[in-house]
């Protein structure tokens, strides 16, 4: 897999890369900062072939992730999710904040708090094709899963350079959920 920089944008990406870079650039904190970048995705959200029609198949063992741009600076990336049904992350927190839209399929997500010795379930999501969302730290743990019955396919730009840390993760929780 290839990660993208700037200069070197995927057709498809080059109005939106442009967009998030101005939002970053004010800023902000990381709240207004998703809030900015979630309006730049709701404007230039590119449809599923963004991706090669490789990484849009997806893997039967596991989500798959592929970073579609890196901004230079490290402000920021742009990463593209693709989940066959019924596969789910562990519960997470992230990072930096996180701003995503579903290009194809649903993407339910399930919203907790951490209570000492537990989490507790606050909510849910399905976030269907069009949906935009994004959260930042703290107040950012959740699970997500492909909950229909066709492939699922994201993007999420995160604030950070994922290709350089890896991982948007910060913490994956194993604690007893209560509702």
């Amino acid at each position: 897999m290839t990660t993208m920089v700037f200069g070197d944008v995927r057709p498809g990406l080059a109005e939106l890369v442009a967009g998030i870079r101005t939002a970053v650039a004010r800023q902000a904190g990381w709240r207004e900062t998703a809030v900015l970048v979630g309006a730049e995705l709701r404007r230039h959200l590119p449809t599923p072939d963004v991706l090669t029609a490789e990484e849009r198949a997806g893997d039967p063992d596991a989500y798959q992730s592929h970073t579609l741009y890196a901004a230079p600076d490290g402000a920021f990336s742009i990463v593209g999710l693709v989940w066959r049904p019924g596969q789910v992350t562990s519960i997470h927190d992230h990072v930096t904040w996180c701003v995503f839209g579903v290009l194809q399929g649903v993407e339910h997500e399930e919203l907790f708090v951490h209570e000492g010795d537990h989490l507790l379930s606050v909510g849910v999501n399905d976030n269907l094709a069009g949906d935009i969302s994004g959260f930042a730290p703290p107040g950012d743990i959740h699970r997500v899963r492909n909950s229909g019955d066709t492939t699922a396919i994201s993007i999420h730009v995160y604030g950070t350079d994922i290709s350089r840390i890896d991982s948007s993760v910060r913490r994956v929780y194993e604690l007893p959920v209560r509702d």
